[in-house]
C-alpha cells in the first residue's frame, strides 16, 4: 500500500470523525466492523484518538462465521441475544458514546441459508437493543455508516476484473461517492449538506399533496403525502447539538407516506440481488 493511498485513507477516516459523527474531546468512540477491514478499522481509531477521544472501543464481526453459525447452530440459538451484547451496546450509549458502522458485506454471501433463521435471530436482536436504536433514531447519539471494498464485495461490483483490480476499483469508486477526491473535502461536504437543505426547504415550503413517479420501462407510482409531513435528510442534530451525517454518502432526503397511499407498479431500472 503506496503513501499516496494510505494518505487518502487518513482523508476519509478524518471526514467519517469530523462530518461523519463529529467526535468530540473527550467522548467515546464505538466502531462496528467486520474483521476484514481491520486494516481501516485501525486508521480510524488512531485518528479518533488524534482528535481527543476518550476511548475506542471496537466490535469484530465476521460474516463468514455468521454463515456458519446460521447453517449449523441449533434453532434455539437464534432465539435469544446474549445479554452482554446488550450490555455493551447500551451503556455506550448511555454513556454518550459516537458510534462509526462500517458496512462492508458480500450482498449474497447468506442466500443459502435458511431465511427463518436470520428473521428470528433478528427479531431476537432488535427487542433486546430497542432501546439502543430507539437512541440513534432520536440523535440522541451521533452515528453514521460508512464503507469500503471487501474482496467479496468488489467481485460482485466488478465481476469482470480481476479480484486486485476490482478492490481498487471500488475504491475509486467510494472515494468518489464521499468526495474524497476533492480538493477541499470539508468545503465540499459543506456545499453538499447545503444543497440538500435548499430541496428540503422547497418541499417542505410547497407541502405537496402527492408524488407520482414513472419511467419508460412502466413504472407508474402514486405517493400520497401526510398532510403534516416533514422532509428530512443530510446532516442532523444531536440534543447537544452537534451535527453529524448518518450516512456516507449521502444524497437522499425523505418523508414519510400516508399508511396506505402508496399504490402502482414500479420496474426497477438496475438490477437486483435475489
Amino acid at each position: 500500500m503506496g503513501d499516496n493511498h494510505i494518505h487518502t485513507l487518513e482523508k476519509y477516516a478524518d471526514l467519517i470523525l469530523s462530518t461523519g459523527v463529529d467526535i468530540q474531546k473527550e467522548q467515546l468512540l464505538v466502531i462496528n466492523s467486520p474483521i476484514e477491514c481491520a486494516e481501516f478499522t485501525r486508521i480510524v481509531a488512531r485518528e479518533a484518538y488524534k482528535k481527543g477521544a476518550k476511548d475506542v472501543v471496537v466490535n469484530w464481526n465476521d460474516e463468514l462465521f455468521a454463515k456458519v453459525r446460521y447453517t449449523y447452530a441449533p434453532e434455539e440459538a437464534f432465539a435469544e441475544f446474549p445479554a452482554w451484547q446488550k450490555e455493551f451496546f447500551l451503556s455506550y450509549a448511555r454513556k454518550g458514546a459516537a458510534f462509526v458502522t462500517i458496512a462492508a458485506a458480500d450482498p449474497e454471501i447468506l442466500k443459502d441459508v435458511d431465511a427463518e433463521r436470520i428473521i428470528k435471530q433478528q427479531k431476537a436482536r432488535n427487542i433486546a437493543l430497542e432501546e439502543y436504536r430507539d437512541r440513534l433514531m432520536n440523535n440522541k447519539n451521533a452515528w453514521t455508516i460508512a464503507s469500503i471494498p471487501t474482496r467479496s464485495w468488489a467481485k460482485k461490483v466488478f465481476a469482470d476484473l480481476p479480484a486486485k483490480e476490482a478492490v481498487e476499483a471500488l475504491w475509486q469508486a467510494i472515494f468518489k461517492s464521499v468526495r474524497v477526491d476533492m480538493p477541499d473535502l470539508v468545503a465540499a461536504w459543506a456545499e453538499h449538506k447545503r444543497f440538500l437543505e435548499k430541496r428540503i426547504n422547497f418541499l417542505n415550503a410547497h407541502n405537496f399533496k402527492f408524488l407520482r413517479f414513472t419511467n419508460s420501462l412502466g413504472t407508474n407510482l402514486t405517493i400520497e403525502l401526510p398532510e403534516l409531513h416533514q422532509w428530512v435528510g443530510g446532516a442532523e442534530k444531536t440534543a447537544e447539538g452537534i451535527d453529524f451525517v448518518a450516512n456516507m454518502p449521502t444524497e437522499e432526503i425523505f418523508a414519510v407516506p400516508r399508511k396506505t397511499g402508496v399504490n402502482g407498479i414500479v420496474a426497477s431500472s438496475r438490477p437486483l440481488i435475489e
